[in-house]
């Protein structure tokens, strides 16, 4: 993921946690801030008692993946955290990208573009 798209800094964590509004569904919590730049950034937290090293990176790797191939249906200019839940440890990436989009729609960040095209198409 390429650094802009990043957040990596602890104060704009904490910025994000305090002034930001939560989303969740029984794998992940996602707070949304907007940033006003004309793309998104994310920043992940996947706590240890999730599990080991390798199971929380590859919990990692697979909400980076899917962030990467959402990546035109997510509204621009918004920080999101990801904070991965314990019945996330188990998904495959399939499992991870359908519950990503799930939570993503939830809080209005997703843009279904499939549903505008139909819709448009039909008027």
């Amino acid at each position: 993921m390429k650094k802009k798209y990043r957040i990596k800094k602890n104060e704009d964590f904490q910025k994000i946690f305090q002034k930001g509004k939560s989303t969740a569904n029984r794998q992940f919590i996602i707070y949304r801030l907007e940033n006003g730049r004309d793309h998104f950034r994310i920043g992940l937290s996947v706590s240890k008692k999730i599990g080991n090293a390798v199971v929380r990176n590859r919990i990692k790797r697979y909400v980076r993946q899917a962030f990467h191939e959402l990546e035109q249906e997510i509204r621009p200019s918004y920080d999101l955290i990801i904070i991965a839940r314990k019945s996330a440890k188990d998904m495959s990436y399939q499992e991870v990208k359908k519950s990503l989009i799930h939570v993503l729609k939830i809080s209005k960040i997703f843009i279904n573009k499939e549903k505008s095209r139909k819709c448009s198409g039909k008027g």
